[in-house]
């Protein structure tokens, strides 16, 4: 059994895609994965399974496209792979709530640099299959656009922190 964490894509932001945590934990559950357990309102779940990471990602996408009524991008990472990231961090002096990670379904597309326009302060440092993104002045005020990466959900190095905690405790 591994430890898997999922990202799910435009869950409870803005008033669109709400989805109690309770409902997320419990869809889970009847899906097989075992002690399910969300972090915040905004779509994250963390669970064990048996099963490889994309058969959890294609069950999950086909749940959640049926109690929604619509497409639910999500992004499934390993609990080791989650710390790996959050260790990776190319910014370690950036205040962690100022400091995102973009978790993809896929790699960084090789041109994503070559096709980027930062219209402010941002820093961004794509690695594998995600995007590290340094705002200075906030997420709130930023204008950057990251379209050309896929489809993908940030969240702040505090998030990604609590979420390896969280995991860590799951071992225990």
């Amino acid at each position: 059994m591994g430890i898997f964490i999922a990202f799910l894509r435009a869950i409870n932001v803005g008033g669109t895609g709400m989805l109690p945590m309770k409902e997320l934990s419990a869809l889970c559950m009847d899906l097989g994965l075992q002690n399910a357990r969300t972090y915040i309102q905004s779509g994250n779940v963390l669970f064990e399974s048996a099963l490889p990471e994309q058969r959890i990602k294609a069950d999950l996408e086909r749940a959640l496209a049926g109690k929604m009524g619509k497409k639910v991008d999500v992004m499934v990472r390993t609990a080791s792979e989650l710390r790996a990231i959050l260790q990776a961090n190319p910014f370690p002096n950036g205040k962690p709530a100022q400091t995102a990670v973009v978790f993809l379904a896929d790699p960084v597309p090789r041109t994503f640099l070559d096709d980027l326009a930062i219209p402010g302060r941002e820093e961004v440092r794509p690695v594998g299959r995600e995007i590290y993104v340094y705002y200075p002045d906030g997420m709130g005020r930023s204008k950057l656009k990251l379209a050309s990466a896929g489809a993908g959900t940030a969240r702040n190095l505090n998030t990604i922190a609590k979420l390896v905690e969280m995991t860590e405790a799951m071992k225990a």
